[in-house]
């Protein structure tokens, strides 16, 4: 359990805008470990979109590095990161994106098509990980067949596929019902207690509250870092 999954030092963001240099990650210092379950939270430019950017391997820190399962992806180039992010990060976010003239199966297999699996072992994969994410009758429908937590559970289960190191979830209940977020929380619970390390970047603390540790970010740097009671 104790094995270092996300490890930042020292991570500086700059961006330039005209003549000005905006300094939006000030000096991120991070350790997240091998299955804990993480929410990141803070106001609108606190720097959390920055940072989950970095973390998601979408975008490279000014200064500093980022050690991902081990390897230092701070400095790679483009193909590089995408290959990192096929691998080790599985993504969900708010607006689900999905390819709507896919099925649920196709969406979900899509990252193991990048992976090059051969399509009997993609398929099946697949299918098992609709099967864990609820989804086992849906296999066959387009994602304007499906209601709003059909559609996330999809994109879970696309996120998954990989056996990624982290999952990370933008906003994942931003588009859904107080009703449905709960189901999609509590699938999220599931998916921790299986053993995968989650990343979830909330602005609503009941959201945040499933979460075992909270992050916040002030002003491009961490404000705050807590572990949280569980019931």
């Amino acid at each position: 359990m104790d094995e270092i999954v996300i490890e930042l030092r020292n991570i500086i963001r700059d961006f330039k805008l005209g003549s000005q240099t905006v300094h939006v990650l000030k000096g991120i210092n991070l350790d997240i470990k091998k299955g804990e379950y993480v929410a990141l939270m803070g106001p609108s430019g606190s720097g959390k979109s920055t940072l989950m950017n970095l973390l998601g391997c979408l975008d490279t820190p000014t200064s500093g590095s980022y050690k991902l399962a081990g390897r230092d992806v701070s400095q790679m180039k483009d193909n590089d990161l995408a290959e990192i992010r096929n691998k080790e990060i599985g993504f969900v976010f708010q607006t689900f994106n999905l390819i709507p003239r896919q099925t649920a199966l196709q969406n979900v297999a899509l990252p193991l098509v990048y992976a090059g699996e051969k399509k009997e072992a993609r398929i099946s994969q697949a299918k098992n990980i609709l099967d864990e994410v609820g989804l086992s009758d849906r296999m066959d429908h387009r994602p304007n067949q499906l209601s709003g937590g059909q559609r996330q559970r999809v994109a879970i289960g696309r996120a998954l596929v990989n056996s990624p190191s982290i999952i990370l979830a933008d906003e994942p209940t931003g588009n859904l019902d107080s009703t449905t977020s709960l189901e999609i929380m509590k699938l999220f619970d599931e998916i921790h207690k299986n053993g995968n390390t989650l990343i979830v970047v909330t602005h609503e603390e009941e959201i945040a509250r499933y979460a075992h540790r909270i992050i916040r970010l002030r002003d491009g740097m961490i404000e705050s870092d807590q572990a949280q009671a569980q019931n």
